[in-house]
């Protein structure tokens, strides 16, 4: 196990060595990289055993003890910290594993407050942050880019934060009504809206990873071919969280698997930031080509599966999770699998029913998203034209204001 003290460094090699909070805070590296772990600790197979019968808050204790030091959250704090941020989740085991026929076997990570995964990460991250920030006395505002998924997330995780606000970047026409409805409803006054696995498999984790991708298929190309490039434009497809062009987690892969290489890291980002395109060294591609492999499905193949899946199980996936089921069912059409296969489901049918009417199916609408339709809504519309960075200099300074005048009132 990794001793107390664990430090982090950027992929790019340029940047100071920092603790958890450091990285937490600094979001990317100040070389432009992205932080790591300095580096990985390595999971023998008993501990693999026994942490085989945790809980899924088990065993995000057990991860996180590995990664911040006790000398910066005692471990009884962390234990506490934990189990508020996973306290409004819906299923009392977090995640649910739904077993379906033909060995298709769906790893449910939307039980939280928004019916997405990203509420998983960025509940913990907001009780982290706030941890940090109390001890300090601090307050701090976040910028939030998003198409969909980790807004709502970002919005939901800071309730009850005193000393956070939170800025979301609406892109308009990039997420659905009800993806939308779930950002700009959200009344609370610090809210101003403005419209990855190969780790655990360095670590010891005996996982074979599949990356399935829509049309807008960069990781796939850079796994099949090495062609780390951008398209013409992005396509707005069904699954529309995947409508990217930059994976920005793929800086990550290349230093994993570089051999923690900043320096091949560093020129390959640079060359592909100054000119959108980038080939993979042969190693570098023969390495990443032999751990992950991949798939790219169109929009007929995403209605086809959910359409498939709802006949044979009535069980109804979002067009994200269908980009992974799609994989299964082509797989299992040539040969049934001879290790379990498990498709991760990042977000919940009921956020997509465009997709879901697409694939002839019926919606399934919870309560809690239905009412959304009969809220009021707050959202600062940036125009073309507009210079979003003044607005966005003349927020954050507004917001300083009622901090420091909150700040004396409490003083006085």
């Amino acid at each position: 196990m990794q001793p107390p003290g664990m430090r982090y460094i950027s992929t790019r090699g340029m940047a100071p060595r920092v603790d958890f909070e450091g990285a937490l805070f600094s979001g990317y590296a100040p070389d432009g990289g992205l932080f790591m772990p300095e580096e990985l600790p390595q999971l023998s197979t008993e501990t693999l055993r026994q942490w085989s019968t945790l809980s899924y808050p088990g065993l995000v204790k057990e991860l996180c003890t590995l990664f911040i030091g006790p000398e910066l959250i005692p471990r009884d704090v962390l234990n506490g910290l934990i189990d508020q941020a996973f306290s409004r989740f819906r299923h009392r085991e977090v995640v649910r594993l739904s077993r379906l026929r033909n060995g298709l076997n769906v790893l449910e990570l939307w039980h939280g407050v928004t019916y997405a995964f990203k509420d998983l990460s960025l509940c913990c991250t907001a009780q982290f942050l706030q941890y940090f920030l109390e001890k300090k006395e601090k307050h701090v505002t976040v910028v939030v880019g998003t198409s969909g998924d980790t807004g709502s997330a970002a919005i939901e995780s800071v309730q009850g934060a005193k000393n956070m606000d939170i800025i979301v970047l609406l892109p308009k026409g990039h997420c659905t009504k009800i993806q939308e409805l779930q950002m700009t409803t959200v009344l609370r006054e610090n809210v101003h809206v403005f419209g990855a696995g190969c780790i655990a498999q360095k670590m010891g984790l005996p996982i074979r990873l599949v990356v399935a991708v829509n049309r807008n298929d960069i990781i796939h190309r850079t796994v099949q071919q090495g062609d780390f490039s951008l398209s013409e434009a992005v396509e707005q497809t069904l699954a529309s969280a995947m409508d990217i062009q930059v994976p920005y987690n793929m800086e990550r892969i290349f230093w994993l698997l570089s051999g923690s290489n900043s320096q091949v890291t560093r020129a390959l980002m640079e060359q592909f930031e100054r000119t959108q395109s980038m080939s993979l060294p042969k190693e570098l591609h023969s390495k990443l080509s032999g751990a992950v492999t991949s798939e790219s499905v169109s929009d007929e193949a995403i209605t086809q599966t959910m359409a498939r899946c709802w006949e044979e199980n009535k069980y109804l996936l979002c067009p994200h999770s269908a980009v992974a089921v799609s994989y299964h069912y082509q797989q299992t059409e040539q040969q049934p699998p001879s290790l379990p296969r498990c498709c991760l489901a990042p977000a919940s049918a009921a956020k997509f029913p465009e997709a879901v009417l697409a694939a002839g199916l019926t919606p399934e609408t919870p309560a809690e998203i239905l009412a959304l339709e009969s809220k009021g809504t707050r959202c600062t519309p940036m125009r073309k034209g507009d210079d979003w960075t003044l607005m966005l200099r003349n927020t954050i300074e507004d917001i300083s204001c009622q901090q420091r005048d909150h700040f004396l009132n409490a003083l006085e």
